[in-house]
């Protein structure tokens, strides 16, 4: 007989079993959609408007060869290929210019949809889209067609769209040009808030203040024309005195290593580099030119962006021959851009080119002068009323009701803020310009020499980048690449009024006007976000918030001491990669000396922490190592002096405007002058003398440290610089798929203000080093894989070699799979 407590042990039994099994069958339901959803890597796969079949084989690490009659076929294939391994980031991409993924991923999104939907993208790529020559048509059409044919054929829907349960949208030929547009949000200030940053250092503390604070050009930058100029002296107690306030703004921050993003909110254009201030949308290039008596110029590039799985940018090999009768053949191999058709950077065997961000002024405040009688309806131009347009457009939000944005327009562009007295900001732009967004950075792939590259860079419509150009006859230049607006009647560094017809831009600056720089033989140029140029370059060129110079002067001294070396015996593109790689954090060097001078025997007597920390920042090697707990002492040390020092300066900035930062502006120089003139009307009340300034940023330190129970002696930099790279699902599933799914969390070398830039999620998103015609001995790193399927063996592949910084082949290795696509 059976008793009831067995009966019911039966009964729950059955009901956990049924459960399992109903968690299987979902779990291999799921799974069998998962791997239904990779791509066809092997045999023939028809695919409409062919004009002859391409060949595409991937090699070990699934960088694919892709082989055709004609380069309209090769944009068909490569939309092909980048779709199948990356539509989901496609999607991305286009949603991030068009304001649309909220449709996605819900009110999460709103943010960053509102700040798009400002500029209106969506419509604009249309109207680009229809001023694009007949051969940029015909291959954005070839690509959106290889794309869908590509979504098309495979066995599922992306494994993404089954996580958010919904189907994907065909790709749109216009949708190539938003995503030329997502990168300007990525790299440009595209709501002048950098402008405001100076407007608002200006209005609240004066002229002087800010010619001290935000020189555009500093003692020690490292132009390539070797401008520089004198620190201005800091403003007087006449005009700017903290010793009469009574209350002392409150320092926030609880860790030596975050305090500066907990007490600074960047300017909303850097809103994918909010965890670190230090770190900037950037890169690196430098290179040497041929010897004087013949040889190859050498390029190196790395671009620095936030990184992600799957990474920026996707490998790709494309050969097809000349048009015509003859035999030769164009062989280009590079990074692409997923969505776009061209190979952004790379070399042909002809040319080698690279960009960094080039920071130069795009876009313009334009103080508007509302009308007295109706100030919300109308405003003032050339002496004529005109109506603010205001503009209203739906939002669709996943889960929710559509959202509504309306934003006013004035004949200069968007209101896009306001100054401390309510008078309105718009924004006038070069990526809001016809022209400036097209797609013949394609030419550069044919391109066979530095002057016809040079040409077609100043018709490329980019983002405008720094522009760096080998060749195999061993010339070597820089210029920018995209387009510069020509102003008159004012530099464009600060907001000022556009109405009395005095002052504006007469459109883009002309190509001939582009300051361009060729090396002479031998000798080297580098990049490094700096200023590049002083003079009337500069004032063509602007000031769009360059970084501040200490990683230029390293890449530029070690480059020019490349070249030396180079004079006298040969150099290897593994002596690139070592620069490339160097950790060495000399801009931390007199901060190290500053820290034991203001660490004397009497500040730290009977007080162990100090005299520890003492002893600690004594091991100083200067370098950003994993294992330095020196490094990572004086940098904290360093954060919290400029905390310290300038929260009270800029208090009054951060009242009057919350996206106020001082760390936008070039503040090392600055800052260092004050603790070494030590002016007493600049240190903030609660302070005697500077020295107390200097202790308290280090007990900050050390409290921190004990707060989150760190021993100091154990404190490297690496547990601190330990980089995630990170799916964007990884936020919002199990954390047991999310480690699946993103690469495995890695403490790695370098920082900001060197040439191994690396923060926790941002660095180098590739890295190359080529010798046109020598392609065979190149080196290329990129972060993550090729493939965005995380069951494809090219997920993770060539990821490692890019965390050990191995000198791999840029060349894609012997093919291991081979898809033919046929008409």
């Amino acid at each position: 007989m059976v008793s009831n407590t067995q009966r019911r042990l039966r009964i729950t039994g059955a009901v956990f079993c049924g459960i399992v099994l109903i968690a299987l069958s979902l779990f291999s339901w799921a799974w069998s959609r998962v791997r239904a959803s990779l791509p066809v890597i092997d045999g023939r796969v028809a695919v409409a408007g062919l004009g002859a079949q391409v060949t595409i084989e991937r090699d070990a690490l699934g960088v694919p060869t892709l082989r055709g009659s004609n380069r309209t076929d090769l944009a068909r294939a490569l939309g092909y290929v980048h779709a199948q391994d990356r539509f989901f980031q496609m999607d991305l991409s286009r949603r991030r210019a068009a304001g649309e993924l909220s449709e996605l991923f819900g009110p999460a999104a709103l943010p960053l949809d509102r700040g798009a939907r400002v500029h209106e993208f969506r419509p604009l790529a249309q109207r680009v889209l229809a001023r694009l020559s007949a051969t940029e048509k015909t291959l954005l059409d070839a690509y959106a067609a290889g794309a869908n044919a590509a979504l098309s054929g495979l066995g599922a829907k992306p494994w993404e769209y089954l996580v958010l349960r919904t189907d994907p949208r065909p790709w749109l030929p216009e949708d190539s040009v938003l995503c030329i547009y997502a990168m300007s949000l990525d790299l440009q200030d595209e709501t002048g808030s950098y402008e405001q940053t100076l407007m608002t250092v200006r209005d609240q503390l004066g002229g002087t203040a800010l010619a001290f604070f935000a020189p555009a050009i500093g003692p020690a930058d490292a132009a390539l024309d070797g401008s520089t100029a004198p620190l201005p002296a800091p403003p007087g107690p006449r005009l700017l005195n903290l010793r009469g306030r009574q209350k002392a703004p409150v320092l926030t921050g609880t860790t030596p290593d975050t305090e500066a993003e907990e007490n600074a909110e960047p300017a909303p254009w850097l809103w994918r580099f909010r965890h670190d201030p230090e770190i900037r949308p950037g890169s690196n290039s430098f290179g040497l030119a041929g010897p004087a008596g013949g040889g190859a110029a050498t390029l190196e590039n790395d671009m620095h962006l936030s990184l992600g799985v799957p990474g920026v940018w996707y490998r790709a090999r494309l050969i097809w021959p000349e048009s015509g009768a003859s035999p030769k053949t164009h062989d280009v191999t590079g990074v692409t851009l997923p969505g776009t058709p061209p190979v952004v950077a790379g070399s042909n065997g002809s040319i080698a080119w690279g960009f960094t961000n080039s920071y130069t002024d795009t876009g313009d405040l334009v103080l508007v002068q509302p009308d007295e009688v109706v100030p919300d309806d109308l405003y003032v131009s050339d002496r004529t009323l005109l109506e603010f347009e205001k503009r209203v457009q739906r939002i669709r939000v996943k889960g929710q009701a559509d959202d509504e944005l309306t934003t006013r327009w004035t004949i200069w562009g968007p209101v896009v803020g306001e100054t401390a007295s309510k008078l309105p900001l718009a924004f006038k732009w070069v990526m809001q310009e016809p022209g400036t967004a097209d797609f013949k950075l394609m030419d550069l792939e044919t391109a066979q020499t530095v002057d016809d590259a040079i040409r077609i860079a100043h018709t490329v419509g980019i983002p405008a980048q720094n522009f760096m150009v080998a060749d195999k006859n061993g010339a070597l230049a820089w210029t920018i690449a995209g387009h510069l607006p020509q102003r008159f009647g004012h530099d464009g560094r600060l907001p000022i009024t556009w109405a009395y017809g005095d002052r504006g831009w007469q459109g883009l600056l002309p190509a001939e006007a582009v300051p361009v720089q060729r090396a002479s033989p031998g000798a080297a140029l580098w990049s490094a976000n700096q200023r590049m140029m002083g003079g009337d370059a500069l004032a063509k060129l602007g000031d769009g918030g360059y970084d501040p110079g200490a990683r230029a002067a390293r890449l530029r001294d070690r480059a020019v001491q490349l070249a030396a070396n180079a004079a006298r015996e040969p150099v290897a593109p593994s002596d690139f990669l070592a620069i490339a790689l160097d950790d060495r954090g000399e801009f931390l060097d007199r901060w190290q000396k500053k820290l034991l001078e203001t660490l004397t025997p009497e500040a730290i007597a009977g007080k162990a922490e100090r005299t520890e920390f003492r002893t600690l920042a004594t091991q100083w090697q200067g370098r950003a190592t994993i294992d330095s707990v020196s490094y990572r002492l004086v940098r904290a040390w360093r954060e919290r002096v400029a905390s310290r020092a300038m929260d009270p300066l800029f208090a009054s900035c951060k009242e009057t405007w919350s996206g106020f930062s001082f760390r936008a502006l070039p503040y090392e120089h600055p800052l260092w002058a004050l603790l070494e003139q030590r002016p007493l009307h600049l240190l903030a009340p609660e302070y005697t003398v500077w020295e107390d300034l200097l202790l308290a940023a280090v007990d900050d330190v050390t409290a921190s440290f004990k707060k989150s129970g760190t021993p100091l002696g154990q404190a490297r930099w690496g547990d601190f610089n330990t980089v995630t790279v990170r799916h964007p699902f990884s936020r919002i599933l199990p954390s047991w798929i999310a480690r699946f799914i993103d690469m495995p969390a890695q403490p790695l070398p370098g920082d900001a203000h060197m040439p191994r830039v690396q923060s926790r999620s941002d660095g180098a998103s590739e890295r190359l080093v080529v010798s046109p015609g020598k392609e065979k001995d190149a080196i290329f790193h990129m972060p993550a894989g090729q493939s965005g399927h995380p069951l494809s063996p090219y997920y993770r592949a060539g990821h490692q070699a890019w965390v050990r910084g191995d000198a791999t082949p840029f060349l894609p290795g012997p093919p291991q799979h081979t898809l033919v696509l046929v008409p």
